[in-house]
């Protein structure tokens, strides 16, 4: 999913528990696939802004030199402003655009299954 185009809200929102709880039938699973899923959104964005703002490095060894750029300030504040990976990775686990599967789960079906 592309976080620039999410419906996620900016701001904090407060949630129904039984409404996260729905899929998965426990709260603290539904906690830690939106935690896991919030950790990748996290990194994803982070790539992309180092990749973003690599253009605009520079490899002066002097520290007295500090060069500010209007273009990297933008970049940094558009950034800023999109909404948190939590709230990113909740949005989607509302609208179950996420994909999880438990293997110890998986695993005990199949073994009955064998019985």
């Amino acid at each position: 999913m592309d976080y620039r185009k999410s419906k996620a809200p900016v701001n904090t929102v407060t949630r129904n528990i039984m409404e996260l709880c729905k899929d998965t039938g426990n709260i603290y699973e539904s906690v830690v696939i939106i935690g896991k899923r919030a950790n990748q959104i996290a990194v994803e964005i982070k790539a992309d802004l180092s990749k973003k703002l690599q253009e605009f490095a520079s490899y002066n060894d002097s520290l007295e030199e500090v060069f500010e750029n209007r273009e990297q300030i933008e970049i940094s504040r558009y950034y800023e402003k999109l909404p948190k990976p939590t709230l990113l990775a909740t949005q989607e686990f509302i609208e179950g655009n996420v994909y999880w599967r438990d293997p110890s789960k998986t695993t005990e079906e199949n073994e009955d299954k064998d019985l």
